[in-house]
């Protein structure tokens, strides 16, 4: 269950913390965040430091008001400014022209920034005590599955950072909605619980996916939120038989999937997600990780149904997986098998 608000103490801790340069791991609606001053740009180097991340991925600044975004943003759009009001506090992200004093720490070199204010109460307490802009991504090694709850961020970094507000399981459990205002036409770079429907019901020129010419965002590498035992996505018609060919051999296998198995083995640890994909997105995280720890050769999971309702699962999964480990509705099970225990480590 999500907290309403910390003692203020622990708020006024963790604002002294920021200001003297430190990171303070925060939670939002979406998932915990590492912060840093936004405008310190050292201590914003440490969140890079910290995550072993690549100086060229952005951050997202987090605000506590949209009366603030002047300090970041150049220019918003007249579609950003709608997308704004509709959707902030929320799980929206907005990319524009960054203003002058931003650091290129945070935009990764680019003349763009993304920002958002946060739909939870421990992270407006925060932003409201601190006075200005957290640069932040999600509180994980980067690639990683990011962490939905405090106790993820202190199995990432255990003394690495001294200041873990715990605010509760996030109640949206995966990253925002990034929809970029740069060009005339806005477009969706990273899909979120807010879905394109939302979004055009709002400003129905948003279209979705970047073009060549979309700036670099969070989250936006083939390869990303990853657990460390090897993910496989499986069409749901063959789960049980690829579960088969591996325990078989007496291999264990961690499967995320949609419903219960068929049947049981000693082999075999399954999590029945559900099919609310609200429920099923929220949880996404915690379950990946909870299945990394099985032991297991190999973390199957379940392809998700179709349409946009799923989307934001369906991105993290395919990223989690990266694409030749996505299982195709023809192809040979047992052989794919075979050559998956040739080439494990």
């Amino acid at each position: 269950m999500a907290i309403a608000r910390l003692p203020q103490q622990q708020i006024l801790e963790a604002v002294e913390a920021l200001r003297a340069g430190e990171l303070v791991a925060f939670p939002t609606e979406t998932v915990y965040g590492l912060g840093a001053n936004a405008n310190d740009p050292e201590a914003v180097r440490k969140i890079f430091k910290v995550k072993g991340r690549p100086a060229t991925h952005p951050l997202i600044v987090h605000i506590d008001h949209p009366r603030y975004l002047h300090r970041w943003v150049r220019e918003l759009s007249p579609e950003g400014q709608k997308l704004a009001e509709a959707f902030w506090p929320g799980p929206l992200t907005l990319v524009a022209k960054r203003a002058p004093a931003v650091s290129d720490v945070i935009t990764g070199g680019q003349d763009t920034v993304a920002v958002r204010v946060p739909n939870h109460p421990v992270a407006l307490q925060l932003l409201h005590a601190f006075g200005g802009g957290i640069a932040a991504p999600s509180a994980n090694r980067y690639g990683r599955v990011s962490p939905t709850r405090a106790e993820h961020v202190r199995e990432e970094f255990e003394d690495e950072v001294k200041i873990i507000l715990d605010g509760g399981e996030c109640k949206v459990g995966l990253e925002s909605t990034i929809v970029s205002c740069v060009d005339e036409v806005p477009r969706v770079l990273r899909p979120g619980s807010i879905s394109l429907s939302q979004l055009r019901a709002v400003c129905p020129s948003v279209q979705m996916g970047p073009n060549p010419n979309a700036p670099r965002v969070p989250g936006s590498t083939s390869r990303h939120y990853s657990p460390t035992t090897p993910v496989n996505v499986v069409p749901s018609r063959r789960l049980e038989q690829v579960v088969s060919e591996f325990t078989s051999k007496g291999e264990k296998v961690a499967v995320l999937a949609l419903r219960p198995p068929a049947t049981t083995n000693p082999y075999m640890t399954w999590i029945n997600a559900g099919m609310r994909p609200d429920h099923y997105s929220r949880h996404l995280y915690a379950n990946l990780r909870t299945l990394d720890k099985a032991g297991a050769k190999i973390l199957l999971v379940e392809e998700v149904p179709p349409g946009e309702k799923w989307d934001a699962a369906r991105d993290r999964l395919r990223r989690a997986a990266s694409a030749e480990n996505i299982v195709t509705y023809d192809q040979d099970i047992a052989a794919w098998v075979a050559d998956f225990g040739e080439d494990a480590p």
